[in-house]
């Protein structure tokens, strides 16, 4: 009878160690532990992830919530002074189980949170990008320059006082002061891709992975 048993044992074994593949398409979502912006972001630079969700393969979990996923920085460009928009690119390359046991992870981020922004995947490339510069510049420097049209005729009331011409005064001020910060305006940078801590990114699998069971 012994021997029976021990023989199932054995004959079971590899159906429970063996690893499951999760098959190529399969989404994953994932939530971010650090900080990642254009802004400071630098090639080659970490990025550190947990799973959103438990990942299934052959009707069971083969990698729980919370496991840990390593990326790094592929690129990263500033926005630019006009147009010019922000983009960042995770490749994310291994995933480890509570258990130690490590896998390639060769996914590509398809969508991530917005944050109240513009910001989104662009095509399949996988870079994450911000929303076109053009209305937030045209609000920009309309702003900009509102402000240095007002700021101006004061200096101009100033100087019309002083010089006894109100009229010639105020034209000074406010050419010099819309110049002035129009020029601002066009040197300030637009918005960058900010991605925080506790924001998901939804990545899809784009080779199969075997996960040993945890």
């Amino acid at each position: 009878m012994k021997t029976i048993r021990a023989f199932a044992i054995a004959a079971l074994a590899p159906v429970f160690l063996a690893g499951a593949e999760i098959p190529a398409g399969a989404h994953v979502l994932l939530r971010l532990e650090n900080s990642v912006s254009t802004r400071t972001a630098k090639v080659g630079d970490a990025v550190y992830l947990r799973t959103a969700t438990p990942i299934a393969a052959n009707n069971r979990i083969v990698a729980p919530a919370g496991s840990h996923v390593l990326g790094t920085i592929k690129r990263a460009e500033r926005s630019g002074r006009i147009h010019k928009r922000a983009g960042l690119s995770i490749a994310l390359e291994t995933i480890m189980l509570p258990s130690g046991a490590t896998a390639n992870l060769p996914a590509r981020v398809v969508s991530v949170e917005s944050a109240g922004s513009e910001q989104r995947v662009e095509d399949r490339s996988g870079i994450v990008v911000q929303g076109p510069n053009g209305s937030a510049d045209a609000v920009r420097i309309g702003t900009h320059a509102t402000a240095g049209i007002w700021s101006g005729l004061a200096t101009g009331a100033a100087i019309g006082a002083m010089s006894g011409n109100a009229v010639v005064g105020a034209r000074i001020g406010a050419g010099g002061g819309f110049a002035v910060f129009l020029l601002g305006a066009i040197l300030s940078r637009g918005r960058e891709v900010e991605l925080r801590p506790g924001m998901t990114l939804d990545v899809v699998l784009e080779n199969p992975v075997v996960i040993d069971s945890y």
